[in-house]
């Protein structure tokens, strides 16, 4: 039996991100991980493109993360905009002063690679890779954690940070609100003819949702959020005929499109799990909240919920308590539920009222555009919550 101060299953960028938090602190962390180290080491193109807040590329730094990523790589988010339909409304958040831009969009799979490399350039945890946890079960006395090879860890904490679709939830009789929307998610670079001007564009058409986030370039990740059985068809169509939909998809606002390499697809799926914390038990990233991706700041909150839970863990220490301290997982829990449910139950909202094609909800879309477009004030709450330049 492998022993160890805290277990963190998963090392996605929020299992790596806690696990480099708390280099230094003297205790020893496991992360356990279902894929091969190559996976680790030299992550694959997945598509997804993060839109880094201000708050996030600081903690970013702080774990020598952010360094390691080429700037050439980074494209500059200097404005959103909503729009729905052929609406003459549309709300637009920038910056009310200064250069700085509301965040970066940098690729998913380099900010894992850079959080992979801070981990090993620190030696602050031990990676456990091409393993599946099959079991996890805790009591106050510890933690202990089944692997699909009949190994065991034993841990004081045990940290899930598997996924929105966390089986180590369920095992921890742990519920969660899901919501499927029914739908899916296709991501793809194309590059158009018109410039974006750094502006991220969220459209909502009849039957469909578009959102082109500018890279570096006249080049933009476009994403298409439709029917399940609508992508299926996309992922299968030819570079030049899915070039084409897109094309018209986008009405020619950008002018005419070309696929730029591999496509991916997701479904739509929010998770909030109805607790972040057990005995000697924590929830962190999608395993404890898994956002509607129109706001962009699921990643963001993985991020803020791996900072929050090893800072309680580092003021523990400080304290001399335990690890697993129970008054200190309850801080985490609710702390981090206080920045992401307020935002978490809006996205939602949001997201149901720009996919109804019904004629009361395209009403009332019309009517928030219009008093959103009218009101400063709520752009500037929202652009402030965009950019996140405090803790």
């Amino acid at each position: 039996m492998t022993e160890t101060d805290i277990a963190v299953i998963g090392a996605g960028p929020a299992g790596l991100a806690f696990a480099r938090e708390l280099a230094g602190s003297g205790l020893s962390v496991t992360l356990v991980e279902r894929s091969p180290k190559a996976a680790l080491a030299d992550p694959a193109f997945d598509g997804r493109e993060i839109a880094l807040t201000h708050r996030s590329q600081a903690i970013l730094a702080e774990l020598d993360a952010w360094s390691r990523i080429s700037p050439e790589e980074m494209s500059p988010l200097r404005q959103a905009r909503v729009q729905d339909g052929a609406s003459p409304f549309v709300l637009d958040f920038a910056p009310e002063s200064g250069d700085a831009p509301l965040g970066q969009l940098v690729p998913n799979h380099l900010i894992r690679r850079a959080l992979y490399e801070a981990v090993q350039a620190a030696g602050c945890a031990t990676l456990m890779t091409g393993t599946k946890v099959t079991a996890v079960e805790t009591s106050p006395k510890g933690g202990t954690l089944t692997l699909a090879d009949g190994g065991q860890i034993r841990a004081r904490l045990v940290v899930a940070a598997d996924t929105r679709f966390s089986q180590a939830r369920r095992q921890m009789g742990i519920a969660a609100s899901m919501r499927d929307f029914g739908k899916s998610m296709l991501v793809a670079r194309v590059a158009h003819e018109k410039p974006h001007g750094g502006i991220a564009t969220e459209w909502f058409g009849h039957g469909q949702t578009v959102a082109l986030l500018p890279l570096r370039g006249d080049v933009s990740s476009i994403v298409l959020t439709l029917p399940a059985r609508q992508i299926e068809a996309l992922m299968a169509a030819s570079p030049e005929a899915f070039a084409a939909d897109a094309t018209r998809r986008t009405e020619e606002r950008w002018g005419m499109m070309t696929l730029l390499g591999t496509r991916h697809a997701y479904p739509l799926v929010a998770t909030y799990a109805r607790r972040f914390v057990g005995t000697r038990f924590a929830l962190i990233g999608d395993a404890a909240v898994g956002m509607h991706p129109v706001t962009a700041h699921g990643f963001n909150f993985g991020l803020a919920g791996a900072h929050r839970l090893a800072g309680e863990i580092r003021a523990s220490l400080m304290r001399g308590r335990d690890v697993a301290d129970p008054g200190a997982l309850l801080r985490y829990e609710m702390a981090h539920r206080a920045a992401t449910f307020p935002l978490f139950t809006a996205t939602n909202a949001i997201a149901a009222l720009y996919t109804d094609d019904r004629a009361p909800a395209r009403l009332l879309r019309s009517a928030v555009l219009r008093a959103g477009a009218a009101l400063s004030p709520v752009r500037r709450l929202v652009t402030a919550q965009l950019m996140q330049k405090v803790a």
